[in-house]
């Protein structure tokens, strides 16, 4: 049963006049890692993501938080994707960190073999994160993560989900929303985009393997993520974090609308905050101002066939993403008007 405590408090839009987190209004303590002059920059300049990349800032935040947190003892395993292509493009490297390219299939291996090989040489002080996009993580790479997730192997691996197969052309993936339009779920038919009833929640199959923490985050809320990361790193075992990453090119929104986008999922409903531990629920974001869900679709291309009075079956789609919504407040207890006796 989810708690009502948050994941990690928040800082009030009053006090800075904006949502940035590395602002200079904020005490040191409250600021973000990418605030402080000797932060880690494991994601350097030089990368060639598109603009607006919710990816290339997610894994810079997630890696520098882990730098700091390990006081840089760490190893990176990256499965083939966009945060590879477009962070070594051969032979330059955009990273400042250990760092080793698996193929699609088997980042969570690779990993827990250099976890393994750690603890051989008793070098218990060195942590490994493994890395992938949705298409390796919820796919081609979903049974071995399965298997590192069974045999409990001491790796934090962390999901930069961006909702597709980007770097290959917008293909649909089993991450991919009800509805989404993509290369291979074109928007038409009676029931167009991608099928409604298919697809993996992989922060709830994570959970069924009774993992030490599961977590949910977002770019929406880099405070937030920084906890979850810190909190994941410092544990032994099996940790898995999944982080909402807009796509501008796949999504099909303007650049400078990643974290409007990012936040707009978390204030509808269709991107819960939560963390586990054991397959239960600790931790959960409430909701304060919750919006429609389509406050959020409007602002994407791959959804504008539900808007067209032109395109059949929009409202029924609007309607199941609604739902799918309404849902997740439900399951997580996302409503602060519901924690009231």
């Amino acid at each position: 049963m989810a708690t009502n405590e948050l994941s990690t408090p928040r800082v009030p839009f009053y006090q800075t006049g904006t949502f940035t987190v590395g602002n200079r209004l904020l005490d040191p303590e409250a600021r973000a890692v990418q605030a402080a002059t000797d932060r880690g920059n494991a994601l350097t300049s030089g990368h060639r993501a598109c603009q607006g990349c919710g990816q290339a800032l997610g894994a810079r935040y997630v890696l520098d938080t882990a730098l700091r947190a390990t006081r840089g003892q760490l190893i990176a395993v990256n499965a083939t994707g966009c945060l590879e292509v477009f962070s070594t493009p051969a032979p330059e490297s955009a990273w400042r960190v250990p760092w080793m390219h698996s193929v699609f299939a088997n980042a969570a291996s690779v990993a827990a073999g250099v976890a393994a090989a750690l603890a051989v040489k008793g070098r218990s002080g060195v942590r490994v994160i493994a890395q992938g996009g949705d298409g390796s993580t919820a796919d081609i790479g979903f049974g071995g993560l399965s298997g590192m997730f069974e045999r409990n192997d001491d790796v934090l691996y962390v999901c930069y989900d961006n909702q597709g197969y980007m770097n290959t052309g917008v293909q649909r993936s089993s991450a991919t929303p009800p509805t989404a339009s993509t290369a291979t779920t074109p928007a038409i038919g009676p029931e167009p985009g991608n099928a409604v009833g298919q697809g993996k929640n992989v922060p709830l199959i994570a959970m069924a393997h009774g993992i030490p923490y599961v977590a949910t985050a977002s770019v929406a809320d880099l405070h937030d993520l920084e906890a979850k990361v810190e909190r994941a790193i410092a544990m032994d075992g099996a940790r898995y974090i999944h982080v909402d990453v807009p796509c501008p090119l796949g999504w099909g929104h303007a650049a400078d609308e990643t974290i409007q986008v990012a936040r707009l999922a978390i204030e509808s409903g269709l991107f819960p905050l939560f963390e586990a531990e054991g397959g239960v629920v600790k931790r959960r974001t409430p909701i304060r101002r919750r919006v429609p869900v389509d406050a959020c679709l409007r602002l994407q291309r791959r959804f504008a066939h539900l808007f067209s009075e032109n395109q059949p079956g929009g409202s029924a789609g609007l309607a199941v993403l609604q739902g799918i919504a309404d849902e997740n407040v439900r399951r997580f207890g996302l409503m602060i008007e519901e924690d009231a006796p």
